[in-house]
Order: structure tokens, then sequence, then C-alpha cells
């Protein structure tokens, strides 16, 4: 299982920006999907690792095939 930032609609934006409002508080939204971890050579996880510690991010790799819950 692998989460992330939700894609909302602007209607639920909408409602979701109220609620911070009247609670003065910043919410964020996160789904769940699942995912098969993509298999990576040595030099391939390399590269992953040198492009996230440039973007200072993470990255992971999972098979497209696998992916559910968009």
């Amino acid at each position: 299982m692998l989460s992330s930032l939700s894609k909302l609609t602007a209607e639920d934006l909408a409602e979701i920006r109220k609620l911070e409002q009247d609670l003065g508080k910043t919410l964020l939204s996160f789904s769940g999907y699942d995912v098969i971890a993509g298999n990576l050579s040595d030099d391939e996880l390399l590269r992953v690792r040198k492009l996230e510690k440039k973007i200072g991010t993470a990255l992971v790799a999972v098979d497209p095939a696998r992916v559910k819950g968009e």
C-alpha cells in the first residue's frame, strides 16, 4: 500500500477549505493505492537515488500494470 496526496474535485476542495477555516488548521488529503514494487537493477536504483537527492524527494518504483486505486 502506498499513500499520496489525493486527486480532488473542485467541490471537494471547497468543502475542505471551509472546514480548514472553521478549524483554523490546514488539512491534507491522502489516498491509498495498492501497488507492487518494481524491480530495479543496481544501476537503475543508483539513478533513482541520484534524482531523489537532486530534487529532495522520495521516489518509489512500481509496476505500472499493477497500480490500483487511481
